[in-house]
């Protein structure tokens, strides 16, 4: 009896890892205020937008969406947070940055801030913000080992949501000139049948390729033809993939 209760609770969790697990849904989000063709003597840069409380975006995933943004063939140039920071000491530090677009152009007034800028070759500041959590889960997943014999039996489920936002100012009008949001959540399970066997959905990651693909799009002006600046465009997207 005891063989078919647990032969019964592993052939519930077998179906609930095959309707749930790897299963993500993802929703992409663009407001265009501005033209933003880009140049190829002009350069992007990812930051992380400064918080009061909390975390802010992790230089994991900011350093991921910016090879992405500029891609294996190198379209789109791109500054590290750390090069610019360093350039613009102290004025773009977490306690002094500005909090507006428009106090870009105070900040350009002051002595040699406008030459920094120009010698960077950053013509676009992208505020990155949000982060990746678990919201969701449940299971028992039991691990363990004797004389001639390990394994686990069981199986455990959890639900991630990755939630990004992107807020771009342009540097040289020093206005903002659109922002571009992500959102992706999935279902990821481990079964275990002697060995561990993990349906892992890799939210962050796609969340990443989404935001990438799309801060793409925005700098090279895909859009601009359908939504002429300085009009206000929305574009969303919603996808569901199955891995």
């Amino acid at each position: 009896m005891h063989g078919l209760g647990f032969g019964s609770q592993w052939a519930s969790g077998l179906a609930f890892v095959f309707l749930v697990s790897g299963c993500m849904q993802s929703r992409v989000d663009e407001s265009r205020e501005l033209h933003t063709r880009i140049q190829k003597n002009e350069a992007v840069v990812i930051l992380a937008k400064p918080q009061v409380e909390g975390a802010s975006a992790e230089d994991q995933f900011m350093h991921c969406v910016a090879a992405e943004l500029q891609g294996r063939d190198g379209a789109i140039t791109t500054r590290t947070d750390e090069q610019f920071t360093d350039a613009l000491f102290p004025w773009f530090e977490p306690g002094t940055a500005p909090t507006k677009p428009e106090g870009v152009a105070a900040l350009l007034t002051r002595p040699g801030v406008a030459e920094r800028v120009a010698e960077s070759g950053v013509r676009y500041v992208v505020w990155l913000d949000g982060g990746t959590q678990k919201t969701d889960g449940g299971g028992s997943l039991a691990c363990g080992a004797s004389p001639g014999v390990a394994g686990c039996i069981g199986f455990g489920w959890w639900e991630k949501e990755a939630n990004y936002e992107a807020t771009i100012w342009d540097l040289k009008q020093a206005k903002a000139a659109g922002s571009v949001g992500t959102n992706v959540t999935g279902t990821s399970a481990v079964i275990g049948a002697l060995l561990p066997l993990p349906f892992i959905a890799r939210v962050q990651a796609t969340a990443c390729n989404r935001m990438g693909t799309q801060l793409r799009t925005f700098f090279t002006g895909g859009d601009d033809e359908a939504t002429p600046a300085p009009a206000r465009a929305s574009i969303a997207q919603a996808k569901t993939a199955r891995k």
